[in-house]
C-alpha cells in the first residue's frame, strides 16, 4: 500500500474545484488479494495528503471484505455530460412518463451540463454542486427549478453509486437548504368558485372550469375526455385516458390517446353537473352541423372539450390563456392546475372524507395529504374506507356541488353572466 505525490498544472482545492494553478496531488494505490488472486486498486488526484490517507484507510477495510466489489474505474471517468445523457435515456425510457423524461432532458441540457458537464463523475463533490445551485439562483432560476435540478442530480448520482461507478453520492454532501420558497396560490374558496363558475357560465371555458374545479381532473385528463367514456344512462364518466404529451402543433386528429397518470377511475355525474354535460354535448352537435352546412371540415375526435371544429385544444395555451380569463373577471391569480387543488380542498373541508377525495382525484394518499396540508396518520384517517364505492364518491361530490350551486339564482340576479367568449380558441 502506498501514497504517491505528483505535480499537476491545474490543481484542485480541498473542495475539488479546479484552481487554475499548479500544485501537488496525491494518488492512492492498494494491492490486495481476492479469491487467491492479486489485484490492485487505485484512485488519483486527492488535493491533500490527509484526504488520500483517509481514503486509503477506508479502502483497506472494504477490500478486506469478501463482499466488496471494486469501483468500475473506467465508467467513473465518464464526464457528467456523458453519464447524464446516457443515464437519462436508459433510466428515463424505462421508468419515467414522457412528460417527465422531456423535463429531465431539458434540465440536464440547460442547467447541469453547461456548468459541470466536463467534470468526471468520480470527481464531482458536494461543494461543486452547491456552487452550481448558487449560479442557477444568480441566473434567475426559480427555487422550484433549482430544487428540481438537485433532485435529478441526486437520483442520477445515486444510480452511479449503485453501479459502482463512484464511491459515494456527492448530492448527499451539499449544504444548500431547499426549504419551501415562495407561496403556492391559495385554492379558491366555495364562494370564489361560485363567482368564477357564474362568470364562465355559457362561455367556452365552462366545461373545462367545471371538470377542473368541481371534479379535480388534471388538465390532460380534461382535454382527453371523450364522449364514449361518458355514460348518460348510468350517470357516470370514466377517466381512463388523457391527451398525449406534446401533441404536435396544428394536429387535428388524435390517433392514439395516452393512459392517465393514475390507473383510471369512474366518477358519478351529479344532478348539478349533468346540465353541463348535456349542454356541452348539444352545443358541439350544433357546431358540427353548422360547420358541415358551411362546407367546413369537422375533426371528430369525440372530445368533450375541443376547438369549435373538433380539433384538440393546445394544453400550454389553455394554461396561458387561463390567466387572461382571471384578469378579465378580476379573479385572484391561480394556475389552471390549482382548480384541482380547489376541488380537493373544498371537498375535504365540506366532508372530512380524506380517502374518498383521493379516490375521486385519482391521487395517492400521500399526494392528497400534501395538497391539503395534512400531516396526520393516514391509516387512522382512512381506516373506515378500505373500499370507496361509487355511492361514497357520489355523496362527497354532491355535497360539494350542491354547496356551489345552492344560491345560483341569486348570483345570476346580482351579477350578469358574461357573454360567450372566444378566449379559448387555441
Amino acid at each position: 500500500m502506498a501514497i504517491s505525490s505528483r505535480k499537476v498544472k491545474n490543481r484542485r482545492n480541498a473542495e475539488g474545484v479546479l484552481t487554475g494553478k499548479p500544485g501537488t496531488v496525491y494518488d492512492v494505490y492498494i494491492k490486495y488479494m481476492t479469491n487467491g488472486e492479486r489485484k490492485t486498486y487505485g484512485k488519483r488526484g486527492f488535493p491533500t495528503k490527509a484526504q488520500a490517507e483517509k481514503h486509503e484507510a477506508e479502502m483497506k477495510v472494504k477490500l478486506e471484505k469478501p463482499s466488496y466489489t471494486p469501483l468500475l474505474v473506467m465508467n467513473g471517468k465518464q464526464t457528467v455530460k456523458e453519464y447524464m445523457e446516457d443515464w437519462v435515456e436508459k433510466h428515463g425510457k424505462a421508468n419515467l412518463r414522457p412528460s417527465t423524461l422531456y423535463g429531465y432532458r431539458g434540465y440536464i441540457k440547460n442547467h447541469i451540463v453547461p456548468y459541470i458537464g466536463s467534470v468526471p463523475i468520480n470527481q464531482v463533490t458536494g461543494a461543486m454542486l452547491d456552487d452550481l445551485f448558487s449560479k442557477l439562483y444568480a441566473k434567475g432560476l426559480s427555487h422550484s427549478s433549482v430544487r428540481y435540478t438537485q433532485r435529478i442530480l441526486s437520483v442520477a448520482m445515486e444510480h452511479a453509486r449503485k453501479y459502482r461507478y463512484i464511491e459515494y453520492n456527492p448530492a448527499r454532501d451539499i449544504i444548500t437548504k431547499f426549504g419551501k420558497h415562495g407561496k403556492t396560490p391559495d385554492p379558491y374558496t366555495v364562494e370564489q368558485m361560485q363567482l368564477f363558475m357564474a362568470n364562465t357560465y355559457g362561455t367556452e371555458w365552462e366545461m373545462s372550469v367545471m371538470l377542473g374545479g368541481m371534479y379535480g381532473l388534471r388538465r390532460s385528463e380534461i382535454l382527453g375526455l371523450r364522449w364514449r367514456n361518458v355514460d348518460f344512462e348510468n350517470k357516470t364518466f370514466s377517466v381512463i385516458e388523457q391527451l398525449p404529451f406534446k401533441v404536435p402543433p396544428k394536429t387535428n386528429i388524435i390517433k392514439e390517446f395516452a393512459p392517465p397518470k393514475s390507473h383510471g377511475r369512474i366518477l358519478p355525474i351529479t344532478d348539478t353537473t349533468m346540465q353541463y354535460f348535456l349542454r356541452q354535448f348539444e352545443n358541439q352537435q350544433k357546431q358540427k352541423k353548422l360547420l358541415k352546412s358551411a362546407g367546413q371540415e369537422y375533426y371528430d375526435n369525440d372530445l368533450v372539450v375541443s376547438r369549435p371544429d373538433g380539433a384538440p385544444l393546445n394544453a400550454s395555451r389553455l394554461s396561458s390563456n387561463f390567466g387572461k380569463v382571471l384578469v378579465k373577471f378580476d379573479m385572484p391569480h391561480i394556475r389552471f392546475h390549482d382548480l384541482r387543488h380547489t376541488a380537493a380542498t373544498n371537498m375535504y373541508q365540506l366532508t372530512g372524507d380524506f380517502y374518498s377525495v383521493g379516490e375521486i382525484l385519482g391521487h395517492t394518499l400521500k399526494g392528497v395529504g400534501m395538497t391539503l396540508g395534512i400531516s396526520s396518520n393516514l391509516e387512522a384517517v382512512t381506516a373506515q374506507y378500505v373500499d370507496v364505492r361509487l355511492e361514497r364518491k357520489q355523496t362527497v361530490l354532491e355535497t360539494y356541488h350542491n354547496a356551489l350551486h345552492m344560491e345560483k339564482s341569486e348570483q345570476k340576479k346580482e351579477k350578469p353572466i358574461a357573454k360567450a367568449s372566444r378566449d379559448m380558441e387555441l
